[in-house]
């Protein structure tokens, strides 16, 4: 194993432990590594650090120390259990004896994982030695278990506190590595968009991806190629065996308008489909985007230039931007990101936005995403804390408050999103609709409707986006893995003449967008008045000037004053799965709920879905222990439902129970029982309560256990014992408040645990002078 001065030199702006200016390099000592140059995820392996002291020895007392990056969802070093996982030792070749001390958060940010390893009764002389072995196997434990994601770099970095001081120095030139890649093929993807316009170009994205979602080049084969329609440029087999794991089939054209669905079938006999795509004569495509992640030059992992090219190579996003934490972006850094946005923007393709996360305290308004049309912009940082130069000091918004005004004074146009993170949005601290635009529903942090609906009462008139806000490198395709996000990432869709900048600024501002918990879905949301109405471009509540017109229908995002008291609303989706249900809302009341079947339609299956968080902060995932158990009958087939950590129980223990053990962070995750038997009783045991259930007397109405917490629930109804329809469409009235705003929104729940939500129209029939 060799020794290396940095694990992506490209990483400019990264964040890096202080070492002390002309030391001499042997002073403090020096380190090297035995093991693997390059591994599996979740496997097993074993390394070995050799620390020599240097021309100081290490005292009584003093110590070295391991630091490992944050983001990682590797196994957790242990001292205790020599036959365990992720078992750690220590010997030296001096006097005294060695203490070893894990803390997950014991080191600065995003060094945050150390192993301390003190010194005691005793010194080392200058060359004695210390080994560490990082998954010792030698008394039974399998080794140290790897992370589920592609890294480009692993790194181990150490250093020393030779004199007892409790600083501990890095080692010069000291970065010990290793790189982690892919395991073997799950399951083969093929992505369409959802709309394009008849003659229009778009791309058929293929990948393989292994267990947790890496793109692995360890599924090749060939496909032969069906569609629904025919298409233009599509061939009848692919083969399909890229290095890198994806691949795009690019220029597709359908001359006439249709729904497109493209089969694809391997050699080996499985079959992946992609769509539906519409092809439809119209103003506005579709395109998808995940507008949000971090990269290993602040908290994340892997180069920024991996992101972008796993954006579009991988994800086969048609929008996206980066966000680091402004707090830990250094200069070098922020310029290279205006850099590279501006090289890898291609309009009509792929639009990259440049931008940052303002990363401030709830208290003083809370994260928020902003996004620059066009490079050269200023950042304002909430603070300095991890960024070393201090000569822009003056350029700080410590508030939200402080951020809008200095965003108002840059040329560089901007716009904001609101985002729930580990800081989440404050939506009561300020709001200035001319800048944010937008709230993000979900994302790897969980779901969040209440960030919209809490503004409902304010009179925010607002746009539903969803994102990532990934720490992996995976924007557009981002699992949680195995550690604290709990949730897959969430996608955009822009509704825009063409993929631009400047169409995706208008879309943003136009709040015609909707957001997903992952899967492209096409939605239709159209209000028709009966009168006519005005409609506004912009929010008239802080741009009484802005452009109007006057219209009879409305769609998502728009703003439409009226004099009618009804409006009928009209809903239509197509989905790539089942549709449980539709939810259409106004507020937060649902006025007509959407179901593709009826109490004669079903069948055997029982669904039971846990979802709901614990509360609003950061530490918001909520566990769902328990056990399902099935009497005077039997499970005949069991399937988890939206499981997005595979080694999390989920799963049936004979023919007549199942366990669970998982987690939820505001999204649906749950499991479906195909049941035998005359009458079969079910009863629920949870860690949130208990519930027991007749299925022969239950109807389509769910039977709902509410578990406290932040909408925590668990949901028990039955379903059709076949695939439910995947298309669906219908027409409601809707009452328009005499006073205030009438947000119209609809949520589709999926059946495969999915959701996704619009943007609401904002029906209102206040006077003119309060519009």
């Amino acid at each position: 194993m060799t020794t290396k001065a940095d694990v992506n030199p490209e990483m400019i702006g990264e964040t890096r432990l202080k070492t002390i200016p002309g030391t001499d390099p042997a002073l403090f000592g020096r380190a090297h590594m035995e093991g693997p140059s390059h591994v599996e995820v979740r496997s097993y392996q074993t390394f070995k650090i050799t620390y020599t002291t240097g021309k100081l020895g290490l005292d009584d007392t003093g110590a070295i120390r391991v630091a490992l990056r944050l983001i990682s969802d590797a196994g957790a070093l242990q001292t205790t259990d020599p036959t365990a996982a992720n078992y750690v030792s220590a010997r030296s070749s001096g006097e005294g004896q060695l203490v070893l001390k894990y803390d997950r958060n014991g080191g600065q940010r995003p060094w945050n994982e150390t192993l301390t390893i003190y010194q005691r009764g005793g010194y080392l002389r200058p060359g004695e030695t210390i080994e560490i072995t990082l998954g010792d196997t030698s008394q039974g434990s399998p080794g140290l278990l790897m992370s589920t994601f592609y890294e480009g770099g692993r790194v181990f970095r150490v250093m020393a506190d030779v004199q007892a001081t409790g600083n501990f120095i890095p080692l010069p030139d000291t970065r010990l590595e290793f790189t982690v890649g892919a395991g073997p093929l799950h399951r083969h993807v093929a992505v369409l968009p959802t709309r394009r316009r008849p003659g229009e170009a778009f791309c058929l994205g293929l990948k393989a991806e292994d267990l947790w979602g890496n793109p692995t080049a360890q599924g090749p084969t060939r496909f032969t190629v069906e569609s629904s329609i025919p298409v233009e440029g599509l061939p009848e087999t692919i083969d399909f065996a890229p290095a890198s794991g994806a691949m795009r089939i690019e220029p597709l054209r359908v001359a006439g308008e249709g729904l497109l669905t493209i089969r694809l079938t391997s050699r080996e006999g499985q079959t992946v489909e992609a769509g539906p795509l519409q092809i439809r004569a119209g103003k506005q495509a579709h395109y998808w985007g995940d507008l949000h992640g971090q990269t290993g030059e602040t908290v994340g992992t892997n180069s920024i230039e991996h992101y972008f090219d796993f954006a579009r190579n991988k994800a086969f996003l048609d929008v996206t931007a980066h966000q680091a934490n402004d707090f830990q972006i250094k200069p070098a850094f922020w310029e290279k990101l205006n850099a590279l946005t501006a090289k890898l923007n291609e309009p009509g393709t792929f639009t990259v936005l440049p931008g940052y996360e303002w990363s401030g305290n709830t208290a003083v308004g809370g994260d928020h995403n902003v996004f620059f049309r066009e490079e050269g912009a200023r950042i304002y940082r909430c603070s300095h804390a991890l960024v070393d130069e201090q000569d822009d000091l003056d350029t700080d918004a410590h508030t939200l408050t402080d951020l809008y005004k200095k965003l108002h004074a840059e040329p560089v146009d901007a716009v904001m999103y609101a985002h729930v993170g580990g800081r989440y949005a404050n939506i009561f601290y300020d709001h200035d609709p001319k800048l944010e635009a937008a709230v993000e529903v979900h994302s790897a942090w969980g779901s969040f409707e209440w960030v919209l609906t809490d503004g409902f009462p304010l009179r925010r008139r607002v746009g539903v986006v969803a994102n990532s806000d990934g720490h992996k490198g995976r924007p557009g395709a981002s699992y949680p893995g195995a550690s604290f996000f709990g949730a897959y990432g969430g996608l955009t869709c822009f509704l825009m003449e063409e993929n631009s900048r400047d169409a995706v600024f208008e879309a943003i501002r136009r709040r015609h967008t909707y957001g997903t918990s992952g899967p492209r879905v096409a939605i239709d949301l159209t209000a028709t008045l009966e009168n006519e109405g005005t409609l506004y471009h912009r929010n008239p509540l802080s741009d009484p000037k802005c452009t109007r017109e006057q219209v009879r229908t409305c769609t998502m995002g728009d703003i439409v004053r009226t004099t009618d008291a009804h409006a009928k609303i009209s809903v239509a989706v197509h989905a790539p799965v089942g549709i449980e249900s539709i939810e259409l809302r106004s507020g937060t009341d649902v006025v007509t709920l959407w179901r593709g079947y009826a109490d004669a339609d079903l069948g055997s299956r029982l669904r039971l879905m846990w979802s709901g968080a614990e509360y609003r902060g950061r530490g918001r995932n909520t566990r769902w222990q328990g056990r399902v158990q099935v009497s005077d009958g039997q499970i005949d087939r069991f399937a988890p439902v939206n499981r997005l950590n595979p080694e999390q129980p989920l799963h049936q223990v004979g023919s007549n129970s199942a366990i669970f053990n998982t987690i939820t962070t505001g999204n649906r995750m749950g499991c479906d029982m195909w049941l035998a038997g005359d009458a079969p009783d079910v009863h629920l045991t949870t860690n949130h309560g208990d519930l027991s259930l007749a299925p022969a007397t239950m109807n389509v109405v769910p039977v709902v256990m509410e578990a406290g917490g932040l909408a925590r629930k668990l949901v028990a109804q039955r379903l059709p014992d076949g695939p439910l329809d995947r298309s669906a469409s219908f027409e409601a009235e809707v009452d328009i408040a005499a006073k205030g705003d009438t947000p119209i929104w609809i949520c589709v729940n999926l059946e495969d645990g999915n959701q996704a939500w619009t943007t609401p129209i904002y029906l209102h029939r206040d006077k003119p002078a309060l519009s």
